[in-house]
C-alpha cells in the first residue's frame, strides 16, 4: 500500500507560480510511474501530467503543455508539478496518483494508489 500526501495549493493571481508536492510513504516510489490529475467543480477529473519511473520520459495535457513541469525525486521518494503562468481556468483540486507499471500514462483507470488532493484556485 502506497500512501500519497499533497501539499503546496493555495490560492493565487492569474500569471502566477505555484509548486505542488506530492510526497511518498514507501520507499519503492521509485519503481511506480507517477501522475498528476486535477477535478473541477461540476466536472471530470482529468489528466494533467504523467513522468515514468526514472523521470526519464514525461507527458502533459495539452491545456498545460509549455506552462507545467512534472519531475521526480527518488531519493526524497516525491514528485512535483511545477506550475507557472496560471489562469483561473486551472482552479480545481489537484491529486497526485501512483501506477504499479513504470510506464507513464495518461489513464487515470491504471493508476493504483491517489493522495487526498490539494486546492488550487486561481483568480482573475
Amino acid at each position: 500500500q502506497v500512501q500519497l500526501v499533497e501539499s503546496g495549493g493555495g490560492l493565487v493571481q492569474a500569471g502566477g507560480s505555484l509548486r505542488l508536492s506530492c510526497a511518498a510513504s514507501q520507499r519503492t516510489f521509485s519503481s511506480y510511474a507517477m501522475g498528476w490529475f486535477r477535478q473541477a467543480p461540476g466536472k471530470a477529473r482529468e489528466f494533467v501530467a504523467t513522468i515514468t519511473w526514472s523521470g526519464g520520459s514525461t507527458y502533459y495535457a495539452n491545456s498545460v503543455k509549455g506552462r507545467f513541469t512534472i519531475s521526480r525525486d527518488n531519493a526524497k521518494n516525491t514528485v512535483y508539478l511545477q506550475m507557472n503562468n496560471l489562469k483561473p481556468e486551472d482552479t480545481a483540486v489537484y491529486y497526485c496518483a501512483a501506477a504499479r507499471s513504470r510506464t507513464a500514462t495518461i489513464l487515470k483507470n491504471e493508476y493504483d494508489y491517489w493522495g487526498q488532493g490539494t486546492q488550487v484556485t486561481v483568480s482573475s
